[in-house]
């Protein structure tokens, strides 16, 4: 049985192609494995605080020496890492907003890289000071965009801030074993739209399947 964590963070409901296909993804996997236990979180919707001073001075404070100012200001980000831990997979959808992610993901992100908790700092190790503590977990991630060609090789390649900064910030925690999909051209509509999205379940029941 795994733990399954499952984010949406896209602003929309019905129309949000990223969040129709985390929820086939997430029913096709529950098809296979029934007994997995999935939690929800919608940072889309429901958007986590940002990170601010004293989130930063409690972050960087030993738990044992924190005043109940401090634990009150990191109390958030210490139920979303342990959200986070608690999970064995993940599946992230994700709309690419000006050629990277929604702010909204990228303050939950804020809250869950953390030193102590996520990854630890060790300068006495100069060639390797930061070391990562999320290890042997999977993650697939769904994005949809407005136009195509973001992939290697392709006319948008250098626009794609989305996918290098995931594989970088995950990575950096210990997740590497990310597998994404893509819709794109919702833009553009028509044929070039829905031969995207029929690409993408295709891609979906292969990953559930494997």
């Amino acid at each position: 049985m795994a733990r399954i964590l499952h984010i949406d963070s896209s602003p929309r409901g019905e129309r949000s192609h990223s969040r129709r296909l985390t929820r086939e993804f997430v029913e096709a996997w529950k098809q296979t494995h029934p007994d997995d236990i999935v939690t929800y979180r919608d940072v889309g919707r429901n958007p986590v605080p940002h990170v601010d001073e004293p989130w930063i001075a409690a972050a960087f404070t030993p738990p044992e020496q924190r005043t109940p100012e401090l634990q009150e200001a990191i109390r958030i980000s210490d139920r979303l890492v342990d959200e986070f831990l608690a999970a064995d997979l993940y599946i992230i959808g994700i709309p690419m907003y000006n050629f990277s992610v929604p702010s909204t993901l990228k303050a939950y992100i804020d809250q869950i890289v953390r030193p102590r908790r996520t990854f630890v700092f060790e300068p006495e190790d100069a060639a390797n000071p930061y070391k990562p503590l999320v290890l042997g977990k999977k993650m697939f991630i769904i994005t949809a965009r407005g136009d195509s060609g973001f992939g290697s090789g392709e006319r948008n390649e250098k626009l794609n801030h989305q996918d290098p900064y995931l594989r970088t910030i995950f990575g950096f925690i210990g997740i590497t074993d990310i597998s994404f999909v893509s819709v794109e051209n919702d833009e553009f509509g028509g044929t070039s739209l829905a031969k995207s999205i029929a690409n993408a379940q295709a891609k979906i029941a292969e990953l559930v399947a494997a």
